[in-house]
């Protein structure tokens, strides 16, 4: 499935950039992500990535529309409180974003209905991003990537802290899992709604996500010729990010990285 005439000159910006060219911009094409989490950064991240071309999102939140998600939640307004998130940001990035189709899961994810909803659309699927604000619910999210083998893209945001990892385990078996970092019997309670969040901190990961995730769909050789009409190669690998914690501190203005070990006692990936 080629890039049409019009999706070239849509996209032309993005098609410009060596690393992605119009064979990169036919694998946003191609490409269905699941969402897990449409508050403030699961709206934020399928609004980037849906404005990116990519041709297939599935939205899964049975969250409604309340008045304190206003300020970091930009995709909602006034008129949709009371409404659920996930089948809002469907409507609103449909009419947006015509190159994208949109699917909502107008419900929690829990243990009841994850292997449903994993097992009839896994394979449908190329990049799974957890934008939940739940613990439970990321345990969930890490066990079916794993399971599944599916790459999946985490991110976390609250007070001035934010955190982005990438997991794929078929492809860098020595890197860890959210469980490995997380153990489900540790205590997790530090949520937007207990500590805070500023609007622009949920971005800055939000934007960082959706960058993640795209660099992954463009782990391939792109060519393009150069000024002097040889021929340059350029290469994304996005694969390198596999295995790698991102933390920001959005009051120091500061990034660390450090590498996710596999834990062999972890009862999620080792056992």
């Amino acid at each position: 499935m080629a890039v049409t005439d019009k999706e070239f000159l849509h996209y032309s910006r993005q098609i410009l950039l060596p690393e992605v060219g119009e064979q990169g911009q036919n694998r946003f094409k191609q490409s269905h992500i699941l969402i897990i989490g449409v508050g403030g950064l699961g709206t934020l991240t399928a609004q980037y990535l849906a404005a990116a071309g990519i041709g297939k999102i599935t939205l899964v939140d049975g969250d409604v529309v309340e008045l304190s998600n206003l300020p970091r939640q930009l995709l909602f307004s006034k008129e949709d409180l009371g409404a659920n998130k996930a089948q809002v940001a469907a409507i609103k990035l449909m009419r947006a974003y015509e190159g994208s189709e949109i699917y909502c899961y107008q419900n929690y994810l829990n243990a009841a209905n994850t292997q449903e909803l994993f097992c009839s659309q896994i394979s449908k699927f190329d990049l799974l991003l957890d934008c939940s604000d739940n613990f439970e619910v990321r345990q969930l999210v890490n066990q079916q990537a794993i399971e599944q083998g599916i790459t999946l893209v985490s991110a976390s945001a609250a007070h001035f802290q934010g955190q982005l990892l990438s997991i794929n385990q078929q492809i860098s078996p020595e890197s860890g899992c959210y469980h490995c970092l997380y153990p489900s019997d540790m205590s997790v309670s530090q949520t937007c709604q207990t500590i805070g969040v500023l609007g622009p901190m949920v971005g800055t990961l939000a934007s960082m996500q959706a960058l993640m995730s795209l660099n992954l769909l463009l782990d391939v050789d792109v060519l393009k010729p150069s000024l002097d009409e040889t021929t340059a190669k350029t290469k994304i690998n996005g694969n390198q990010l596999l295995g790698k914690l991102f933390r920001f501190d959005g009051g120091k203005f500061t990034w660390r990285q450090a590498s996710l070990l596999r834990d062999p006692n972890c009862s999620v990936c080792s056992a």
